[in-house]
């Protein structure tokens, strides 16, 4: 009798990041300094590049693979930059921020008690990539956050696009 197969592999959630960059394999020992990552296999091609990798972060899986722009594929840092970030929840915002920045990440927007109850900052890993790093910190209603986010623009009306 054959075995039932899960429509969703196990250790998996139901949107996994898939990641592409140039240098998959040094990304990946990036991603052990940087977040503690923990590879689970990889599928090299002839010529060394990585056609298929998968590691664990937390509880989360993240695909990943070297760019193959002959096919279409290519990484942030040939497209000159990403409109994508991965987001963190962890239980030490500032520890891991220090420890991705420690690694080699360039941090973007420095960390801080955000109006949506998060303490959050963000940097750019070696590969292109953006990763948003947060700690919850406060539960808020959808009203709360929005009244906290009047607040900020009026205090700084140049983010996210408001009038000066």
């Amino acid at each position: 009798m054959q075995e039932q197969v899960r429509a969703i592999p196990e250790g998996f959630h139901t949107v996994t990041p898939h990641l592409v960059c140039a240098g998959a394999a040094e990304a990946i020992e990036f991603y052990k300094r940087a977040f503690g990552a923990v590879e689970v296999g990889r599928m090299p091609m002839p010529g060394g590049k990585l056609g298929h990798a998968e590691m664990r972060i937390g509880d989360s899986r993240i695909m990943l693979a070297d760019d193959f722009p002959d096919y279409g594929s290519n990484g942030p840092l040939a497209l000159k930059g990403t409109p994508v970030f991965i987001h963190l929840y962890v239980e030490d915002a500032d520890a891991v921020f220090q420890q991705a920045v420690d690694a080699g990440a360039k941090p973007v927007m420095a960390l801080a008690d955000m109006f949506w109850g998060d303490r959050y900052g963000q940097v750019e890993d070696p590969f292109g990539h953006r990763w948003s790093i947060a700690t919850h910190k406060r539960d808020l209603t959808m009203e709360q956050m929005q009244e906290g986010m009047q607040q900020m623009m009026q205090q700084q009306p140049d983010c996210a696009g408001g009038q000066q």
